[in-house]
């Protein structure tokens, strides 16, 4: 059920503060309360939830606020929830009508929000403030200025003739048609990976931690079984947590040591499993099996990651198609990325446009590896639907540069900054100034890729984009798009609040 009232109301006066408390009206959170749109920003929240059925929800704008707050500031949930209780600043700036001492929420809200909130939400909180932040350059404008545009011709083209006949205005409707269509602003692209929270994978150490899982299985199938009477199974868990430990504390294992070493761990973890397969025989199907849901999803990776983990034992090779890296994290995969000091990241990898005013917007998300420029049509598209017209030109990295996108840009009419395919033109005295301007031009639209750059070091040195603590796909996408929620205003018009 929805419940929500205009947050357009409460001025700082009107807010209820107790005896010998003032407000400062500069205060930043004061000043960008009044910056966001509020309203449009709850109407999109509030197309997931239920007009009618349910318990009433938190009003949006304690939501919303919320979310703010804990990114901009880069804490927990629990501390959120803390510095909101104590400071009156952040009540005023989550909506409420005055000062309270009591939490307006508990921690483990924020834990629903981000389940709540999809894609489609945070799409249309990016559209909303790029549309606040550049209101001349949305798409009712742009076609507005067209018509104005149209209208100025016909009205000059009328004051020089005084009438035109039929044949005239079908010869200027035909110019019109094959002229090219009229392009606007620049397009910037990059990709980037925002990185997991998770212990930097092994093979012996996934197979020490699918280990103790199974193990802790068989404890809590044993103690609710209906003939406890019965023996537990045995599971070597001393010899195998000393055989592991005498491995994993040699400084340099040597290649033969660290195969005995995952063979070793491959059979206890092969017999747990088939122990647990014999156990789970006394419930028929359809019988709820008695393990606690965050284990019971542990369970089903631990079988996977055993056929995963012997099929490159026995190939000998480190590589090998959907690698589980996390039992926690099923859905994370490695992201050979060759970055200095980093050549492998775990995380999902983000496409990100910037607009001109520099405010970013998450095009894509995957979990998977995949190449970056196959998302570069999907985000022009995206670029013509956001503000009425195709960009001018596509400023990006040379790995979008590929012949497809090239040939698809070009059927646009739009200009890709980057170096043309194939061998350079010979420079001869009558093309030497061309080629000169050319390359200066590519030279400073290459140096344009610097503010996407320096939004990708901001968002992970400022807001922990790389250190994502979310543990399913769907909360961990609210994280990384709540990032880029909190970085466009506060680096845009109201970037001099936080500075």
């Amino acid at each position: 059920m929805i419940r929500y009232i205009s947050q357009k109301q409460l001025p700082l006066e009107g807010f209820d503060t107790p005896p010998g408390m003032i407000l400062d009206p500069n205060n930043r959170w004061v000043k960008l309360r009044d910056c966001l749109p509020w309203d449009e920003l709850s109407e999109s929240y509030y197309k997931t939830l239920c007009s009618r059925l349910g318990r009433p929800a938190k009003d949006a704008r304690i939501v919303i606020g919320a979310v703010i707050i804990k990114h901009k500031l880069s804490i927990s949930d629990e501390e959120t929830v803390e510095q909101i209780r104590e400071n009156p600043y952040l009540q005023y700036f989550i909506g409420l009508k005055g000062f309270q001492a009591k939490a307006p929420f508990a921690s483990s809200l924020l834990v629903e929000i981000r389940k709540r909130m999809g894609q489609t939400v945070f799409d249309e909180f990016h559209e909303t403030i790029i549309e606040t932040v550049e209101p001349k350059r949305t798409k009712k404008s742009v076609k507005a200025s067209d018509d104005d545009d149209d209208n100025d011709d016909d009205v000059s083209n009328s004051g020089e003739v005084g009438s035109c006949d039929t044949g005239t205005a079908m010869e200027a409707e035909q110019s019109l048609a094959d002229e090219p269509p009229r392009n606007h602003g620049k397009l910037i692209l990059d990709a980037t990976v925002a990185e997991q929270a998770i212990r930097y994978p092994t093979d012996l150490g996934l197979l020490n931690e699918a280990r103790e899982l199974s193990e802790r299985i068989i404890d809590e199938l044993h103690a609710k079984s209906n003939r406890p009477q019965k023996k537990k199974p045995r599971t070597y868990r001393e010899i195998a947590r000393k055989a592991y430990l005498s491995l994993v504390k040699l400084r340099r294992p040597s290649n033969r040591k660290r195969r005995a070493g995952i063979r070793q761990q491959l059979q206890f973890l092969q017999r747990n499993l088939n122990h647990i397969e014999a156990m789970l025989t006394e419930y028929p199907l359809g019988t709820p099996i008695p393990l606690p849901n965050w284990l019971l999803r542990r369970y089903w990776v631990l079988p996977h990651l055993y056929r995963q983990q012997y099929a490159m034992y026995k190939t000998n090779t480190r590589r090998c198609d959907d690698r589980i890296v996390s039992i926690s994290q099923p859905h994370l995969r490695p992201i050979i990325r060759g970055k200095q000091g980093k050549t492998v990241e775990f995380g999902a990898k983000i496409s990100v446009s910037l607009t001109g005013k520099g405010l970013a917007h998450v095009d894509k998300l995957h979990w998977d590896a995949q190449h970056e420029g196959h998302d570069l049509q999907a985000q022009v598209e995206a670029y013509k639907k956001r503000y009425g017209h195709y960009p001018e030109v596509v400023i990006a990295d040379t790995l979008y540069g590929s012949r497809d996108n090239r040939s698809y840009l070009e059927r646009k009419h739009i200009r890709f900054a980057g170096k043309p395919l194939g061998r350079p033109p010979k420079t001869t005295p009558e093309n030497k100034d061309e080629l000169m301007h050319l390359k200066a031009q590519r030279r400073q639209e290459y140096r344009e890729r610097i503010p996407i750059e320096g939004k990708f070091g901001q968002g992970k040195y400022g807001y922990r984009l790389n250190n994502i603590r979310a543990k399913r796909a769907d909360t961990s996408a609210a994280w990384i798009n709540s990032i880029f929620l909190v970085m466009n205003p506060c680096s845009s018009w109201c970037g001099f609040l936080f500075v």
